[in-house]
């Protein structure tokens, strides 16, 4: 019975989007992805501990409560353990809770309360060559923010196509930056996030048998916004999605 609505609201979300304007200027589009744009770590039973990055995506004002996507393989497989949410700016972390997990996808919805967060508006598509702007926190450590263009563009098997939903990125990335936002250069708005990257094993001179794994520019794969969407709309978040 839910089927219509979600699907109007998909539609609505990504037409509403497509058309953002270019942002005059480029400081203040900067200061308005940083707003959507946390850190996220974990402490799991047993002592694990993981870091990633996660982008604001659907907010309740009123009850003071927000969604953040980020890759399923931060929290993943099932265990116990404790989520917190840093904000930049922020100094003491907020608790937070696995809210929705996908089953066919490499993405997780973290739940947080208390806090007056903005979400992203999403994109559906990109063109190659398009310009980006990657935020995340690799090594779970500093805010960066890093610029590329969009690499590749997800198509079927056999066709060639230059616009679509982005499928890579070429700004290299490292541990810490799953679930980071790769956000459209002139909009701000949010185009996918970071799913995996490759790595090439570079020798180290001075040492025997060990090498450097260095990430490999061009190949930073995504989850486009258009997924995202998806999973947003099938657990029940359309309503709290930015318009």
């Amino acid at each position: 019975m839910r089927r219509a609505p979600a699907l109007g609201a998909l539609a609505l979300a990504l037409a509403g989007c497509a058309s953002a304007p270019p942002a005059a200027d480029r400081a203040d589009l900067i200061r308005r992805i940083l707003a959507s744009t946390v850190q996220l770590r974990s402490e799991r039973e047993g002592g694990g501990r993981r870091a990633a990055s996660g982008i604001v995506v659907a907010a309740d004002a009123a009850a003071r409560r927000a969604w953040i996507v980020t890759a399923r393989h931060f929290v993943s497989p099932p265990r116990r353990q404790e989520v917190t949410v840093w904000l930049p700016g922020r100094r003491s972390p907020v608790k937070a809770s696995i809210a929705f997990v996908s089953e066919d996808m490499d993405l997780a919805i973290i739940q947080v309360e208390g806090l007056d967060l903005v979400p992203a508006r999403l994109k559906a598509t990109a063109s190659l060559g398009d310009e980006i702007l990657l935020v995340a926190f690799p090594w779970g450590r500093r805010f960066t923010v890093v610029s590329g263009v969009v690499s590749q563009i997800a198509a079927p098997e056999g066709e060639v196509l230059v616009e679509g939903p982005p499928r890579m990125v070429d700004a290299s990335v490292s541990y810490g930056s799953s679930g980071g936002g790769v956000f459209d250069a002139q909009s701000g708005a949010l185009i996918g996030i970071v799913e995996s990257y490759r790595t090439a094993k570079v020798a180290i001179p001075e040492t025997k048998d060990r090498v450097l794994e260095v990430p490999v520019a061009g190949e930073t794969t995504l989850i486009p916004a258009p997924a995202i969407l998806r999973f947003l709309v099938a657990s029940g978040l359309e309503e709290f999605l930015a318009r």
